[in-house]
């Protein structure tokens, strides 16, 4: 098992509501320490650990988060906002209201815009998996491909189940050779993260790698 290359592909997440600034901080640290990709933290922190990490670790945010019913409009203002406070990437929450509705000329419209609110950064689109069919979970596929994304996410870690390796094999089935791909929620083991890189994702978000790495 590389243990370092699952590092690399690491997330450190801390989105908890009772998340304090000593817990970001030493986030921060663990981050810093262990090479991960980056801390993804809520958008009220990222300017002081932005402050705190410097240049020595990328900052991710999330938006529209963990809903992602919020309009567009806000959505945009939180990328703008996030970008103007230090975060690196941004990962945001689509409207699965949208999705049920077949409205996917809007959520298409929505990611596009959040992008270039985004002004360059990584954006990373969080489907929400196990609220969707197999069919809108390809359509996914399919508008995040047209979108001009980065990542397609499957999960915000605060719905009913996380990322599966049949929704990584369909990913990778489905999205465009240019569109990465992140698990995230529920990732429980090195043997898990392992899995999910094998199976076509490059990013894990995850808040227990760390501490199954110091164990």
């Amino acid at each position: 098992m590389d243990i370092e290359k699952i590092l690399r592909a690491t997330d450190h997440t801390l989105l908890s509501q009772t998340a304090t600034i000593e817990q970001i901080y030493s986030l921060c640290d663990e981050g810093i320490k262990f090479s991960t990709a980056s801390v993804c933290i809520p958008l009220s922190y990222v300017k002081r650990a932005k402050e705190y990490v410097k240049d020595r670790l990328k900052i991710c945010t999330v938006i529209g988060f963990p809903n992602g019913y919020s309009t567009e409009n806000v959505k945009c203002f939180e990328a703008t906002e996030a970008v103007a406070l230090g975060a690196d990437e941004i990962d945001m929450v689509i409207n699965i209201g949208h999705v049920k509705n077949g409205d996917f000329d809007k959520v298409l419209h929505e990611i596009k815009a959040v992008k270039r609110a985004a002004g360059g950064k990584v954006l990373k689109v969080i489907i929400e998996t196990c609220l969707l069919s197999e069919k809108e979970k390809i359509k996914m596929c399919e508008i995040v491909s047209k979108s001009g994304a980065d990542f397609i996410k499957t999960s915000t870690g605060f719905s009913s189940k996380g990322a599966t390796a049949e929704d990584i094999k369909l990913f990778a089935q489905h999205v465009e050779p240019h569109v990465k791909i992140k698990a995230a929620g529920g990732i429980a083991s090195l043997e898990d993260a392992e899995m999910f890189l094998s199976l076509g994702a490059s990013r894990l978000g995850t808040s227990r790698i760390i501490g199954l790495v110091k164990e």
